[in-house]
């Protein structure tokens, strides 16, 4: 095996490494890293610039299961990945996904957690102990024996962080991995992190929302500029060139009980046209259900209804796979539209960034790209009340993010209901209504400003408010 260009000192070396993927010509740009035992790595950069690929080539998921052209050498804790295989450098190397549920194997939580360890050669009891005290330390015990694809996504990328991190890698590599985690989650990832690079372990961490990470003492950042990312325009905004009608979606009674678990209980609250409205709260708490109840997915006890009929509404996913299926993204946008209007069609790939994807198949896509198609089916079709956004602001850069605020105002302006789940309380101040869902209904609902500047529903849900939020000034509301 080839050690002439290994550095002792270094956990993880990346030496002019490049990658182009076959499907695209897209990939990563020659990059050099040197990472020691102990440092935490900040891997920052506009969406679509190579942070994922980037990871894949940390770990030896390239070149070992994703094909393409591979340039430059990467060793881990002295092994190359080109030359070691697989199962050797997943000893040394954990990484969690960007989409956690792509790597879901087993049946239950705590199975899970368990198959990593067992592939580790610990004892039955060494797998029992590390298990029981992993579950505890992500707060998972309650958890253990549902099905990973029973879990929303904040508790599954709880659960593959779990996963990962219980065999104790010498390297940890994390794509995006607060994206769908709540803040107060967030803050235990965090201090968790601090704890593993104190012991040694050299932590990189791909993310659009750095600013939780400057408590880790000793944080290095290096930012890729890749030029695989279409520019978004500050222009680029679809017109919607029609008018909704006046209405109101009444919510009244809502129940949702899955398996011996009750969702949501009783949860009444009545929404107007015109508006963008955040729903905010803890992992699990069922943000995700409501959203699915309003879309016509969910069974439920309750109504939700406009005019006594049920509301039409579009709905992007938060896990942007369940709903990309065709061949390209040109063939998802317009699948089944009997006459599609172009022009619209045309706006959207400029605003949302897609022109260079028309021929590219969608799930090849990073996961921002992908949400980005998703969003875009949604908006062919014109729904008649609105759209549901899960989760939109995953895998988006700041001006992917500023983007979605100008389409949402769009559709509100056009009369629209626009309702969106998310754990980032940046965009979620720049809504019209905030909505705080905790475990016993809601907890508030009001303008975010006057929300935002509130600690008691924050405190009575278990969220704090990051003083990084940038709290819009309370004008009374917009609507």
């Amino acid at each position: 095996m080839s050690t002439s260009h290994i550095h002792p000192a270094f956990r993880l070396q990346a030496e002019q490494v490049a990658f182009r993927y076959p499907q695209n010509g897209h990939g990563l740009n020659q990059t050099t890293l040197l990472i020691q035992p102990g440092e935490v790595l900040l891997v920052s950069g506009p969406s679509g610039c190579g942070k994922s690929t980037l990871a894949r080539c940390l770990t030896g998921l390239i070149p070992h299961l994703y094909r393409g052209t591979l340039a430059g050498a990467v060793w881990v804790d002295g092994l190359r990945t080109t030359e070691a295989p697989l199962w050797q450098l997943a000893e040394r190397a954990g990484m969690v996904f960007q989409n956690p549920a792509s790597q879901m194997l087993a049946s239950s939580v705590d199975e899970e957690i368990a198959f990593g360890l067992e592939n580790l050669g610990l004892t039955p009891e060494g797998v029992r102990q590390r298990l029981d005290a992993t579950l505890a330390r992500f707060g998972l015990d309650i958890l253990r024996t549902r099905s990973p694809r029973t879990l929303s996504g904040g508790e599954q990328q709880k659960l593959a962080l779990a996963a990962v991190m219980a065999r104790h890698p010498a390297v940890l590599v994390l794509d995006e991995p607060f994206s769908m985690l709540d803040s107060a989650a967030v803050v235990e990832l965090v201090h968790h992190l601090s704890e593993l690079s104190r012991k040694g372990t050299a932590v990189v961490i791909c993310e659009h929302r750095p600013e939780y990470l400057q408590a880790i003492p000793g944080l290095r950042t290096v930012q890729l500029n890749g030029q695989s990312r279409t520019p978004i325009s500050d222009s680029a905004v679809p017109h919607f060139d029609f008018r909704t009608p006046p209405f109101r979606l009444e919510v009244s009674g809502l129940t949702v009980q899955l398996g011996d678990q009750v969702v949501l209980r009783d949860l009444c609250f009545s929404a107007a046209g015109g508006q963008v409205i955040a729903v905010v709260g803890r992992n699990g708490v069922g943000k995700t259900t409501l959203l699915r109840v309003l879309a016509g997915l969910q069974k439920h006890e309750g109504s939700a209804s406009v005019n006594g009929e049920r509301p039409e509404l579009g709905m992007a996913f938060e896990n942007a796979d369940l709903q990309l299926f065709n061949a390209t993204v040109r063939d998802e946008i317009l699948y089944r539209l009997a006459n599609p209007d172009m022009a619209l069609y045309a706006q959207l790939l400029e605003a949302l960034g897609l022109m260079r994807y028309e021929a590219v198949p969608p799930l090849l896509l990073s996961e921002g790209e992908k949400k980005r198609v998703a969003l875009a089916t949604v908006l062919m079709r014109r729904p008649q009340h609105g759209v549901l956004l899960d989760e939109p602001s995953l895998g988006q850069d700041a001006a992917h993010k500023a983007m979605l605020i100008r389409i949402a105002r769009g559709l509100a302006d056009a009369g629209q209901l626009v309702i969106l789940t998310t754990h980032d309380l940046s965009l979620a101040a720049q809504a019209d209504r905030l909505l705080l869902l905790g475990q016993d209904g809601l907890v508030a609902d009001g303008p975010p400003p006057h929300l935002m500047r509130d600690p008691a529903p924050w405190a009575q849900i278990g969220l704090p408010v990051s003083p990084w939020v940038q709290i819009p000034p309370f004008e009374g509301g917009r609507r």
